[in-house]
């Protein structure tokens, strides 16, 4: 059985969450005998009135559990915005079950081979479907282009979502996010592809080349035409930390900087001894991560984001205040989709 939720105007979230909870606890002999009666319509209408209660732009789902005999499903969909949502739903899911277990994103499905839906009026499944694969050297990404057999019997949207749906039953919705760079919908058979069931074994080969922390090098303009460097943590992705959504920013000036304005003699050092306390400090608060910073005309800005729960604002506004060249300056907002560091997300 699977089960889709529908759409509808926002709510707030901590409240939300415990009220959705509540009403579970409330609800469910009914929500049981339901599922046990096979119901579709009758939970389609009890737990997508919930869901829309909670957030309108989340979607939902029943599906196989990996240990309980079902999983409810609370899913962003894609939506960066509220991936945090979705994750502090299941923060506060009740202990799995041998009925039920909980979700804030699709999981893939170990029995995805034996799946067919409709589609279009068409039976769409694993079996018939081929993609071509591309991964671009020294990116932490798989470029898919999918066909099926139906495909060219259907429309753009229709194909498109059948791909995405199937992706998902592969490899998890979060893992799609990872490692799923551009994907098509293809009319045709891509040349070479190969059946869709070895995408995992392909993506676990990508994944292992970027097991160790790395870091890329950037370097480009301000808006006013100066010099600026940067270094970004490498893959960035703001689904590895679905909780950290408040934006921290710590902009600090140096004494010292050569004739375009980046750091130079001891103010070299000095900014990176900070950032050996500031990892440390991250480090021991493991609710934060330094994402990405930048150097231009006199000033580092570094971008850290942080679970708004934890004390990372307080930890770091004090850590700022042990800056000496110059006065330092942190700024805090909410930022789910990483937005302050868009140009660097993988």
């Amino acid at each position: 059985m699977r089960l889709f939720g529908r759409k509808s105007e926002p709510v707030e979230p901590a409240e939300a969450i415990d009220d959705f909870w509540t009403w579970w606890r409330e609800t469910r002999p009914r929500i049981d005998a339901h599922v046990e009666a096979e119901e579709a319509e009758a939970l389609a209408e009890l737990i997508g009135g919930a869901v829309t209660a909670l957030h309108p732009n989340l979607v939902w789902e029943i599906a196989p559990g990996r240990t309980a005999q079902h999983a409810l499903v609370v899913s962003a969909s894609g939506d960066p915005e509220l991936r945090s949502f979705a994750h502090r739903w299941a923060l506060a899911a009740p202990t799995a079950d041998d009925l039920w277990e909980f979700h804030p994103s699709r999981q893939a499905n170990p029995q995805a081979v034996e799946l067919a839906v409709d589609v279009g009026g068409r039976e769409f499944g694993l079996e018939g479907l081929v993609l071509g694969l591309r991964v671009p050297p020294g990116t932490p990404r798989v470029d898919v282009s999918a066909f099926h057999p139906i495909f060219p019997d259907i429309d753009d949207e229709t194909r498109m979502e059948a791909t995405l749906m199937a992706l998902d039953w592969l490899l998890g919705e979060d893992e799609v996010a990872r490692w799923v760079g551009d994907i098509v919908a293809a009319e045709f058979e891509p040349i070479d592809a190969i059946p869709a069931v070895h995408l995992p074994a392909v993506v676990a080969d990508v994944a292992a080349g970027f097991k160790d922390e790395q870091w890329a090098l950037l370097e480009g303009q301000t808006a006013t035409g100066g010099r600026l460097i940067a270094a970004a943590r490498y893959p960035l992705r703001p689904v590895d930390y679905p909780l950290f959504d408040q934006h921290i920013t710590i902009t600090v000036p140096y004494e010292h900087s050569d004739e375009d304005g980046l750091p130079s003699g001891a103010s070299l050092q000095t900014l990176r001894d900070f950032e050996e306390r500031l990892a440390g400090r991250l480090g021991k608060l493991g609710s934060a991560v330094l994402a990405a910073h930048l150097s231009a005309e006199g000033n580092r800005v570094l971008h850290v984001y942080a679970d708004p729960s934890g004390d990372a604002a307080l930890v770091l506004k004090e850590l700022a205040g042990t800056w000496q060249e110059g006065r330092p300056r942190v700024d805090v907002e909410s930022d789910p989709s990483w937005s302050a560091v868009a140009p660097f997300l993988t």
